[in-house]
């Protein structure tokens, strides 16, 4: 299911990946966290609802997964956001960014494996103030065991992965 990409130190790839992964760490801490690629994508269900309905706001303000409501939706970056209330819709039209899971919310440990994967909107951790969603719980898991670690690689990874998409 999950695709392994093997790196070799001694090869131009391998060179090329710890450089990509420096260069993540340093954007990581010179500019305070991670940095958002312009128009990137977003993971969306078949009917082009992000983060498979669920409320990115309520994340932060209840600390849990809420489903939207299609009484409070907004349109962005191409997909259909539903929020739970008026006051969430309010504040992410706000600042989308601050709400939106990291990339775009394709599953944080899968791009750190190189990998565009769907999420499960349960599966979620809020890190430093970002969303981070996982295929599954059980995915989850694996991304706990080194967080800061496995987001460097997804930082040093997204640009491509955003770009292919």
């Amino acid at each position: 299911m999950w695709k392994t990409i093997g790196s070799r130190s001694t090869s131009a790839r391998g060179r090329r990946t710890a450089s990509a992964a420096l260069a993540a760490a340093l954007a990581l801490s010179v500019l305070g966290g991670p940095v958002a690629v312009a128009d990137e994508p977003v993971y969306k269900s078949w009917n082009g609802t992000a983060i498979r309905g669920y409320d990115p706001v309520a994340y932060f303000t209840e600390g849990r997964p809420v489903k939207g409501d299609s009484d409070f939706e907004y349109q962005w970056r191409g997909a259909t956001w539903k929020l739970s209330s008026a006051e969430n819709l309010a504040l992410f039209r706000e600042n989308p960014e601050r709400y939106i899971p990291a990339y775009g919310g394709y599953c944080a440990w899968a791009v750190a494996k190189g990998d565009l994967v769907k999420s499960d909107p349960e599966a979620w951790k809020i890190v430093d103030d970002r969303l981070y969603l996982n295929y599954s719980r059980k995915v989850q898991e694996e991304w706990e065991k080194d967080i800061p670690g496995y987001i460097v690689k997804a930082e040093a990874n997204w640009p491509r992965l955003a770009a292919k998409n």
